[in-house]
């Protein structure tokens, strides 16, 4: 499965196979970014990591916040030239 639709690196991939899954909320705008990310999160075992594709400041800043607020880990945050940022979380227990 292609999940980054020949839009990355191919370096890239390997950061994605580090992932237990993965979620492109690159087309959605706040608060629908947190939305998906928090229940993507909640269908997902404790200590599993979620790896985050997204785009936009408001994003990256809340996306982050929120999610360590609730408990989850921030294991890294990588911006990309095309815009995308990958944001990578372990899911809390």
């Amino acid at each position: 499965m292609d999940i980054w639709r020949n839009q990355g690196p191919v370096n890239v991939m390997t950061k994605v196979q580090d992932a237990d899954q993965v979620l492109d909320i690159t087309g959605e705008v706040c608060p629908m970014t947190f939305v998906r990310t928090r229940l993507a999160l909640d269908r997902m075992a404790p200590g599993t990591v979620l790896l985050v594709r997204l785009r936009g400041e408001e994003p990256l800043r809340n996306v982050p916040r929120t999610a360590t607020e609730q408990g989850h880990q921030v294991l890294s945050l990588e911006h990309g030239a095309d815009g995308v940022s990958l944001l990578r979380l372990r899911r809390g227990g």
